[in-house]
């Protein structure tokens, strides 16, 4: 890649660059990824706006290492799915309704010309998405998503235990033994995701057994996520895996997604709720950062 650049810094003065090349990985790259290389490989301080110019991708190899490529670098994996208007997470359960409630044609009225905001509106329920469930979900006195420390949703070391549901509907405690989890987060990879959004997923999802949640109660796990409609055999009532974990105080995540893409170790887990007082679940932006 060929391109100029001009960098300001907030103290005064700037550099400027013509005809800078670059390896990248692939075929293209953003201007703030070029502008952020350039200032951190020529250790720039106070640097303030920085301008990216006649950026050209060239096909012959220059010298260096792509600037973009991830080898030994933190990779962000998103577990999560995308929420939108009139999405069914849980069958009987309402679907969100996402809109506007100051439009930006609406909002003209109320800025200069040419100057715009919206603001948005959303009514849903909070199984919606992929979600966090905190012991007050389950039990009347249990802590709530307020209640709960950040240490609890963030940077949890993670494991991950694939047990496809092609080849077992429950996952037992012959799935879960033999694996390092004490202290983390487990997080078991059915492949169910797959099913997202279509009828399927409701019906003959994979699911913990009682014992298997007992075994991960008793291993003192921080957390258990899911790619799966639910943690429990909903043709159980008892809710048993949800009742035994929350009752521990160990959290759940349900509706995970992309589990294929994360390594079985070598990765720290997130799922961070907003923090509402009187909820026991939420939405989450879960994700792993593989180091």
């Amino acid at each position: 890649m060929k391109f100029d650049f001009e960098i300001y810094f907030t103290n005064g003065g700037s550099v400027k660059g013509e005809d800078f090349r670059l390896d990248i990985a692939g075929h293209d790259i953003s201007d703030k990824e070029l502008a952020d290389y350039v200032v951190a490989d020529l250790r720039l301080l106070m640097v303030g706006e920085a301008k990216i110019l006649n950026k050209e991708i060239l096909t012959e190899a220059h010298k260096r290492k792509p600037i973009n490529e991830k080898s030994g670098e933190t990779v962000f994996v998103d577990l999560s799915h995308t929420i939108t208007s009139g999405l069914v997470t849980y069958k009987g359960l309402p679907a969100p309704l996402i809109c506007d409630y100051l439009s930006r044609e609406d909002s003209k009225q109320y800025y200069a010309h040419g100057t715009t905001f919206q603001i948005g509106k959303i009514e849903m329920v909070t199984n919606t998405g992929t979600y966090i469930d905190c012991p007050f979900h389950r039990f009347e006195n249990g802590k709530d998503i307020s209640e709960i420390g950040l240490e609890r949703f963030a940077d949890l070391d993670g494991v991950v235990i694939r047990v496809p549901y092609t080849a077992s509907q429950a996952i037992t405690v012959e799935h879960v033994k033999n694996h390092e989890i004490r202290n983390r987060a487990v997080l078991l990879h059915t492949g169910w995701d797959e099913h997202w959004n279509t009828p399927r997923y409701y019906e003959g999802h994979p699911y913990v057994t009682r014992e298997a949640a007992e075994f991960l109660r008793d291993a003192d796990v921080k957390l258990v996520g899911i790619d799966s409609h639910n943690i429990d055999d909903t043709r159980d009532l008892l809710r048993p895996v949800h009742t035994t974990l929350l009752g521990a105080e160990i959290l759940i995540v349900e509706h995970l997604c992309n589990l294929y893409t994360v390594p079985d170790e070598g990765f720290t887990f997130s799922a961070i709720p907003p923090k509402f007082k009187g909820v026991g679940t939420f939405p989450v932006r879960a994700m792993a950062k593989i180091r």
